[in-house]
């Protein structure tokens, strides 16, 4: 007499082929989304070891101008000329009550540029003028790189 298995029983097994189909989209849909979030031009800003922190520089109303290291130059992403950024900018202010402007600009931009800028900013009669920059890492004792150690450049 002969045995049969027996089909069509319950099956322990997990499938994670429909899971991983999921992550996969929206591992696709996040790389899309992501640089659309960025607002503003990017640029490699310079670097300082004791900033102030500007929240109002996130704000979505805020005034940011920025300066490329080709000298292009920015109003959040909109590109403007030298010459423009005086009646530009008073537009954008006339509605606010906090008459501050935002500058960021390239570590590698030209000075001439970032002058000539905060000059036509200033006339536009703004309050006050921040200039934007990102938190210089300090490198700790026993870092590779550190005083005393190979590749540090020593006084």
């Amino acid at each position: 007499m002969a045995v049969t298995p027996k089909m069509g029983g319950p099956v322990s097994d997990i499938n994670v082929t429909p899971m991983a189909d999921v992550m996969l989209v929206l591992l696709i849909i996040f790389m899309v989304i992501t640089p659309m979030l960025q607002k503003g031009v990017s640029v490699d800003m310079a670097k300082a070891e004791n900033p102030r922190t500007m929240q109002d520089a996130e704000k979505e109303d805020a005034v940011v101008l920025a300066i490329t290291r080709d000298g292009k130059i920015y109003l959040g992403s909109d590109p403007i000329h030298l010459d423009e950024i005086t009646t530009k900018v008073k537009d954008r202010l006339s509605s606010k009550l906090d008459k501050t402007v935002y500058v960021k600009s390239d570590a590698r931009a030209k000075y001439g540029d970032v002058v000539a800028i905060v000059d036509n900013v200033r006339a536009a009669g703004v309050d006050s003028l921040g200039l934007l920059t990102e938190k210089l890492e300090r490198k700790t004792p026993g870092a590779p790189g550190a005083l005393g150690e190979p590749g540090a450049v020593t006084p």
